[in-house]
């Protein structure tokens, strides 16, 4: 069975609902990868962010874009849900937040080479037909000597049995009833690795993004947001996922485009 991308259109209006399946990426999840971006940002850049242009592939309802706006960035986000973008945009409006909102998929970016100091890909290159050819396009929108921040799920017995198992399969524990994720579309960290190097992305570091929860705790979570007992926004909040020291379930890094040669 593919996975149901779709599900991002029928479910698109409700990414800021707490009750809503998507918001599990908003309470802990959002907050602990951000965390190690600031981090990064401020090793690799001295933490001036202030102006730089960045771009968000497969920004869903905006839960980094906002994140990043706030820290002074110039926002791009790009997602092939119009309903998400929609969501999206009536959000930053709200927030008094000015984000560009476009429609368009990582596979085919509707925008020029080299302009972006920062790229970022979170939830996504899991989930994308052509890992190469997302990959490539976010190479080339980048300015030379710019970063590149993501994460993704790592192709392991471990994250089979939480993304799979608990979140997808187990009709006490699944938050979706619709398949969203494909073990075989994970991607080992050397793998990822690999890709980001032919194209000219070279990593300066990888480290484990996951649940700092007990997985006893975690699987009673699930039972009681799926059952009604407790919100998806809650549950994230009590996984206070963040960064770990195994990459066994996922993984999040940066790598940076190579700066031309001076002559």
């Amino acid at each position: 069975m593919p996975v149901d991308n779709e599900l991002y259109d029928r479910l698109g209006r409700t990414w800021w609902d707490e009750g809503n399946p998507l918001n599990i990426l908003h309470g802990s999840i959002t907050p602990g990868r951000f965390a190690y971006f600031r981090d990064v940002l401020a090793r690799q850049r001295n933490g001036r962010v202030s102006g730089l242009r960045a771009l968000d592939i497969g920004c869903g309802g905006g839960f980094l874009a906002e994140e990043f706006a706030r820290l002074g960035c110039d926002v791009v986000g790009v997602d092939p849900s119009t309903v998400s973008i929609e969501t999206a945009r009536s959000h930053a409006a709200a927030s008094n937040l000015n984000i560009d909102y476009r429609v368009g998929s990582g596979e085919q970016l509707p925008l020029e080479d080299s302009t972006f100091d920062l790229v970022y890909c979170c939830d996504v290159l899991e989930h994308v037909s052509d890992l190469d050819r997302v990959v490539s396009e976010t190479g080339r929108v980048m300015k030379p000597g710019g970063l590149f921040l993501f994460d993704t799920i790592n192709r392991t017995m471990q994250s089979k049995l939480l993304a799979i198992k608990v979140m997808q399969e187990w009709a006490l524990t699944r938050i979706f009833d619709a398949q969203i994720h494909d073990h075989a579309m994970f991607i080992k960290p050397a793998e990822l690795a690999a890709v980001l190097e032919r194209h000219g992305l070279h990593v300066g570091e990888m480290v484990g993004l996951g649940p700092r929860e007990s997985i006893p705790r975690a699987v009673l979570d699930f039972i009681r947001a799926r059952q009604g007992r407790i919100t998806y926004g809650e549950l994230s909040r009590r996984l206070d996922a963040g960064q770990v020291s195994s990459t066994a379930v996922s993984y999040m890094g940066f790598a940076a485009k190579a700066a031309p040669v001076a002559s």
